[in-house]
């Protein structure tokens, strides 16, 4: 194994704190880190970020009252094609659809 420095310019409180996690952390580990923070980075910068599923349920979701959450049901097979034409997955349509009963179900208080 052979002995390698990196220069960077940086503040000192974030040197620290990068040196302190190369003591730290096993390399195969901070390199696996790197390499998903990059490739997390390629796809913001990119803009083909996608957000995950349960954020996408919760846009949907977010703010329907009962009358809206059952026309949407009454409606489904057009809702369905709305959101494959967005781009949504089955597995993520079917999540929407759960949750627009589960606010159906909910008890007023």
């Amino acid at each position: 194994m052979k002995k390698y420095r990196i220069e960077f310019c940086a503040l000192k409180s974030d040197y620290n704190e990068i040196r302190s996690y190369f003591e730290k952390i096993p390399l195969d580990v901070i390199i696996s880190g790197l390499r998903f923070a990059n490739n997390r980075y390629q796809a913001n910068v990119g803009g083909y970020l996608n957000p995950g599923r349960k954020s996408m349920v919760k846009k949907e979701t977010a703010l329907l009252t009962k009358k809206q959450a059952k026309v949407r049901l009454k409606n489904w097979k057009i809702m369905i094609k709305k959101y494959r034409e967005s781009g949504y997955s089955y597995p993520t349509i079917y999540r929407i659809k759960m949750r627009l009963n589960a606010i159906i179900d909910e008890v007023e208080p």
